[in-house]
């Protein structure tokens, strides 16, 4: 399974704000650390407000931070909201599948129960454990492109 980069980038936005900790920062500032988009950020923090894992606020000295503390901000959780679907592969589509043996292949069945124990896995895991580093971050999160000492 591979995570889209609009989820990518959702979770370095809150880890980058799980560092600020209280202190306001802004899109721009976000997106010059990491180098990425600012178009894209905003779309991201966007759907990042709108399901409540950071708060924005407006005007010249706005900005955003996290809705909550990161211990109680889980991995799974915001996996589940970026992610626009789960289909790893064309029979879990109830919609739109061609495949010829879908009727008598347990494959798919196998495959979502590790696409769920995949989930069950990141629920473990709250944003504070990506922020701590270490084995387990480094676990979580494999993001090379993550700049350290900023």
């Amino acid at each position: 399974m591979q995570l889209t980069l609009h989820t990518d980038y959702s979770l370095r936005v809150l880890i980058y704000l799980a560092q600020k900790g209280d202190t306001l920062s802004t899109i721009s500032e976000v997106a010059t650390f990491y180098a990425i988009s600012r178009n894209h950020l905003v779309k991201v923090v966007h759907h990042l407000a709108g399901a409540n894992f950071i708060q924005t606020l407006r005007g010249k000295n706005g900005g955003m931070r996290l809705a909550r503390a990161p211990e109680d901000i889980s991995v799974g959780d915001v996996v589940r909201q970026m992610e626009p679907n789960f289909d790893i592969v064309e029979c879990f589509s109830a919609d739109n599948h061609s495949c010829a043996v879908a009727s008598i292949c347990a494959l798919k069945n196998v495959l979502q129960k590790a696409s769920r124990e995949f989930l069950s896995l990141l629920d473990c895991y709250s944003l504070a454990d990506a922020v701590a580093g270490g084995r387990q971050a480094e676990i979580v999160f494999p993001l090379a492109q993550f700049k350290r000492g900023r």
